[in-house]
């Protein structure tokens, strides 16, 4: 697998999990304007992902795996400086599982 392939899921993964985070933090607004503002912030990084997603030089299909990983690796990493929340033994224990899984379908020929 290519290094500018990682690259792409990461920039992605990233995107999407901070754009998630900050329509969340949105929604616990209660002024219209802050509420709109990130809302609008979270649209532009949700956008941005899954417009870098479609720019990666390869078929989903083949890197789905690795980018389930990458994902949820991204999102512990989002939740935990953005909500303070830091994973619990079951994440850990689940994480594992999911990354193992991830670079199973993507590396096992």
């Amino acid at each position: 697998m290519d290094l500018s392939i990682f690259l792409f899921l990461l920039a992605a993964t990233t995107l999407e999990t901070i754009g998630d985070a900050i329509v969340r933090v949105g929604i616990a607004q209660t002024a219209w304007l802050p509420r709109g503002a990130l809302f609008v912030a979270g649209a532009a990084f949700l956008f941005g992902y899954g417009f870098s997603l479609n720019l990666a030089p390869v078929e989903f299909g083949r890197v789905v795996g690795l980018y389930i990983a990458t994902l949820f690796v991204v999102w512990q990493i989002v939740n935990l400086v953005v909500f303070g929340s830091p994973p619990g033994m079951q994440v850990w224990f689940g994480g594992a599982l999911i990354v193992a899984g991830g670079l199973i379908v993507t590396f096992w020929r």
